[in-house]
């Protein structure tokens, strides 16, 4: 069932937004050569904490962190670890905090040090398919209005969508109806209602869209090994433009 939020809980969805967003700005400025993708999510953990919040990845679905962290050919759910990030390296950071009751979920990619100019056509097409998207976050349209904008934006550029994940309703789960794929016909899905919160998340490959799971039952990778990104803002659906409640500045 998709929810439809009152004023009061879309101002306690700004809050747990807010805080996210401020995570996700957080990590994106560790992302350097020498630091591992464990000290990025322990640092997310932290602040999050300090915040009066909960991270809203942690052990939802048995995650074993707080931030998924996901680098080069890694799609999204990379686990933190002992990995040392490196000069070239793209690294998506997807976070997530849980206040008064509501959750906020946001990602981006960060380039780690100098990268090729592949990898930051990559990471901007990206970026900017999001936006392609959110064009049509209106009322009265239709949930795959905005899939069809994304994934035409990106094959327009020469790369692909991931089929096999999807963004998703968010507000008192982490994961709520409906889903909100990247890709599809225009004119179909749930119709787009003003109090609706969404988190649009393009996930975009170098070169195949396929993916696979790997035995840790969470990394998921190119199955080309060729470069991902990913990125996402939870949006609010309103009478007029739709409003990112989790923007900050340059992000």
């Amino acid at each position: 069932m998709i929810t439809i939020k009152n004023e009061r809980e879309i101002a306690s969805m700004r809050e747990a937004c807010k805080i996210t967003a401020a995570a996700r700005e957080l990590a994106g400025s560790l992302v350097k050569p020498g630091v591992s993708t464990k000290a990025i999510d322990r640092a997310v953990h932290d602040f999050i904490v300090s915040q009066g919040a909960k991270p809203s990845f942690l052990k939802l679905y048995g995650f074993p962190a707080s931030a998924c962290i996901s680098v080069n050919e890694v799609v999204i759910h990379g686990i933190p670890g002992g990995y040392i990030l490196q000069e070239g390296d793209i690294v998506s950071v997807d976070v997530g905090a849980f206040y008064k009751g509501f959750h906020g979920d946001c990602a981006a990619t960060f380039a780690c040090g100098a990268i090729s100019t592949e990898a930051q056509r990559l990471i901007d097409v990206t970026k900017q398919s999001f936006f392609e998207g959110i064009r049509f976050a209106a009322k009265g349209n239709r949930v795959q209005d905005i899939s069809h904008a994304v994934q035409t934006y990106v094959e327009s550029n020469g790369f692909s969508v991931v089929r096999s994940f999807v963004g998703h309703g968010v507000g008192r789960q982490l994961h709520e109806e409906p889903e909100v794929p990247n890709f599809g016909a225009p004119g179909r899905g749930p119709r787009l209602l003003p109090g609706m919160t969404i988190a649009v998340e393009p996930m975009v490959c170098q070169g195949t869209y396929e993916v696979k799971v790997l035995k840790d039952n969470w990394t998921t990778v190119t199955a080309d090994g060729r470069l991902a990104a990913h990125y996402e803002n939870t949006v609010l659906i309103t009478d007029g433009e739709p409003e990112i409640l989790t923007v900050t500045e340059g992000l």
